[in-house]
């Protein structure tokens, strides 16, 4: 066979510097199927499988399982899957070059250490090791970071509402100067660095803003964000300070009465303890400090699950029903166990798309088991989603905020 755009698997294995046996490996392992089978049973690949090839390798060198990488979904034939994948790799890349700059640095201390002296610093050498133990940090990075990107980007470009979800919580914040900030579960920074602009216009002073989630990977990624939309207004923002923690909500490391805002974005229903997490916020927020807490109902999204429901009815986007923790339906009665009062403010918004190509990254981005039932069903999922999308798919929002007031006086509900 020697049809334009198709190459042998000698060919194929060359173009990528591997041998023939590592190719067909891939593929028995299910990471890599050939484009054609002649009658034969001769192979060929096409440019797409070399970009799917391309991933794997990368994903393999920086130091994912075979199968932890079968999990992660490839697209096929179509510029929205390449386009992902080279920014996947340069995400990860990215991450590579931040640390081996830290290990650079670690090991030219450690060597001005021996130079200097007779006897090594046996603890910096040791810190250099842990500086080099980089696989845990990049997954984070990837399967946290990239799937917060991914619903975050859905509503961004779909949703109806001409105020964005980040503008409308900023507004309802109510943020003066003078107030030190805590944000928990901050994701990739969404909330500021979508916001630098309005934040730019307000003459605030003295404030400090702390963000914080539970992964470093995912700090790193709102580092970046925030310090790229503040590089035109460094000026104006003078006045604003952000600094980045990462820390489990239910054991918040900062003294009691310290913040006068704390903003909590879709974040409490992952606790183990809502009510200790609670605690925990009420005890760091100052007298008549604010929390500004937000969620979702049963009826959010629905459209999305029913969706997966009617292609494979095994299929669950989520472990358990997030609302049932934390929702617009309980979380008044929640907050009040510790809160002196909770107002709930709703924001009205619905996603229409036709576009399949975001849709699919969202479902992929979720937490349930729709790998485990699409992956090996990739194309006739994309082909299902296309015509569900290819009219307009409406998709129902049913999102809001909690602002709870703590106690201003010493006496705390839950200390009763």
């Amino acid at each position: 066979m020697n049809k334009k755009g198709y190459y042998s698997s000698g060919q194929f294995a060359k173009m990528a510097h591997v041998s023939v046996r590592t190719i067909r490996f891939y593929d028995q392992k299910g990471l890599l199927a050939p484009s054609y089978i002649t009658k034969s049973g001769a192979r060929f690949y096409t440019d797409y499988d070399f970009a799917i090839l391309q991933q794997i390798l990368l994903l393999k060198y920086l130091g994912f399982s075979l199968d932890e990488i079968k999990e992660i979904p490839n697209g096929r034939a179509d510029n929205h899957f390449i386009l992902n994948a080279l920014k996947m790799q340069k995400k990860l890349l990215s991450e590579r070059i931040d640390e081996m700059k830290n290990v650079e640095e670690g090991v030219n201390a450690t060597i001005k250490a021996i130079e200097s002296t007779a006897t090594p610093d046996w603890k910096q050498m040791l810190d250099l090791i842990h500086m080099t133990s980089m696989e845990n940090n990049l997954k984070s990075q990837y399967q946290n970071a990239s799937n917060i990107s991914a619903r975050i980007e859905l509503h961004n470009k779909y949703s109806t509402n001409k105020q964005r979800w980040f503008n409308w919580v900023l507004q309802e914040c109510d943020i003066s100067s003078g107030m030190n900030i805590l944000e928990l579960g901050c994701g990739n920074g969404a909330l500021w660095a979508e916001n630098i602009g309005e934040l730019s216009k307000r003459k605030y002073s003295d404030i400090q803003i702390t963000l914080s989630d539970i992964s470093a990977g995912i700090l790193h990624d709102a580092r970046q964000n925030i310090e790229s939309a503040t590089k035109a207004y460094s000026k104006e923002l003078r006045d604003l300070t952000f600094s980045y923690k990462a820390f489990d909500l239910n054991a918040i490391p900062f003294e009691d009465k310290s913040f006068d805002l704390v903003i909590a974005g879709h974040v409490l229903f992952y606790c183990e303890d809502v009510h200790l997490a609670c605690k925990e916020i009420s005890r760091v927020l100052k007298p008549g400090g604010r929390l500004v807490c937000s969620t979702y109902s049963s009826n959010h999204m629905k459209e999305i699950r029913e969706l997966v429901k009617e292609f494979d009815d095994r299929i669950m986007l989520s472990s358990n029903d997030l609302y049932k923790i934390f929702g617009l339906e309980n979380g008044a009665d929640i907050l009040r166990d510790v809160f002196e009062e909770v107002e709930l403010k709703k924001y009205k918004d619905e996603i229409i798309i036709t576009d399949s190509g975001p849709l699919i990254d969202y479902i992929f981005s979720c937490h349930g088991n729709q790998n485990h039932y699409l992956l090996n069903r990739y194309a006739e999922f994309k082909n299902y989603i296309m015509k569900k999308v290819s009219h307009e798919f409406h998709i129902t929002k049913d999102a809001g905020l909690f602002i709870a007031i703590n106690p201003k006086k010493s006496g705390i509900p839950y200390e009763s």
